[in-house]
């Protein structure tokens, strides 16, 4: 079975590249007649998450062309043969015969092609987060959480998952990076403020967004499965621990804390928090992962914009308002 690779990125094609590449489809659009056939149009898409219209010009053959058409869904990943041309104003691509367009099956292309590559080395990063495993104090509650990490489809599965669809860390590794970040975070507050629970605040960091391994898929794309846009990562995280800890010595008082702060992480009930913060770990978590992922989600905001204007603001939005870029 021949292996297609990425050739170039979406941003970099211009008006008369010759195209011979791989590209997933973020929608399918319209199936129509023209004067020498029929024709449809498709919105692909990159690891950027960038994307390019796309027109394929078929023959007077309608079954034909209409069975091509029909094999192609939204999330496919495509081999385009063709070439980018201006087209009121932008560029495009289009292919006309005897070049092709063709669905490619898993196996024929690396699945981790059109996600953003990670940010930084995951075995660094998990060597890190076993680091912090190891600074638990209390044994049971320790070798809970060592327990979770041991088992390999969780532990792999963990390493590599994005921790979101658009919004925060969403590249590979991501929802370790992620977890490292709320764990720095936890960890600068038990030094400022020594009576909080240092263990409870490591295993509710790492723990927190446990969830989402079960609420997000990789495909061609990062996206919600059905269990988890019925239920959230919150419930699906919690549901898990729950059953998990019935398995451990860890006393009532501390499995109680543990699950509430995985139930308030998010702060707020209109923010899909069953539970606002009622103890202090459970309000350093939520802040921590605030943190995190808002600076995140900024910081790479003002990157991208960056090289989408000369201005010095951006409008945002899913903020509503103007970000300064300089």
């Amino acid at each position: 079975m021949k292996k297609f690779v990425k050739n170039q990125p979406i941003e970099s094609i211009k008006d008369g590249t010759r195209i011979d590449d791989i590209f997933v489809v973020k929608i399918k659009k319209f199936f129509r007649p023209y004067k020498n056939g029929f024709y449809f149009e498709l919105l692909i898409s990159d690891a950027t998450g960038k994307t390019i219209n796309y027109r394929y010009w078929g023959t007077r053959d309608e079954e034909k062309v209409r069975a091509l058409y029909d094999s192609i869904r939204d999330d496919s990943v495509v081999h385009i043969q063709g070439m980018a041309r201006i087209y009121n104003g932008t560029v495009q691509i289009s292919t006309n015969e005897p070049d092709i367009v063709e669905v490619l099956k898993p196996g024929q292309y690396d699945e981790w092609t059109f996600i953003k590559q990670a940010q930084r080395d995951i075995d660094k990063m998990f060597s890190e987060l076993t680091d912090y495993i190891n600074q638990i104090q209390n044994p049971e509650l320790k070798k809970f959480v060592h327990d979770v990490f041991s088992d390999k489809e969780i532990r792999e599965k963990f390493k590599l998952h994005p921790a979101s669809i658009e919004i925060h860390h969403n590249w590979k590794g991501g929802l370790l990076q992620h977890t490292l970040e709320v764990l720095r975070y936890c960890e600068l507050s038990a030094e400022m403020f020594p009576s909080l629970n240092k263990d409870l605040l490591i295993a509710g960091a790492i723990m927190h967004d446990i969830g989402k391994l079960r609420e997000l898929a990789v495909t061609s794309r990062i996206k919600g499965t059905k269990k988890g846009q019925l239920k959230g990562h919150i419930v699906m995280g919690f549901a898990f621990m729950y059953e998990k800890l019935k398995n451990y010595n860890i006393d009532e008082d501390t499995k109680d804390k543990l699950l509430h702060i995985i139930l308030s992480h998010h702060g707020e009930k209109q923010y899909g928090s069953p539970k606002e913060p009622m103890i202090p770990e459970a309000v350093v978590v939520h802040h921590a992962d605030a943190m995190s992922a808002k600076i995140t989600e900024i910081t790479q905001f003002v990157e991208q914009s960056k090289n989408r204007t000369e201005d010095e603001f951006m409008y945002n939005r899913r903020k509503g308002l103007n970000i300064f870029l300089k």
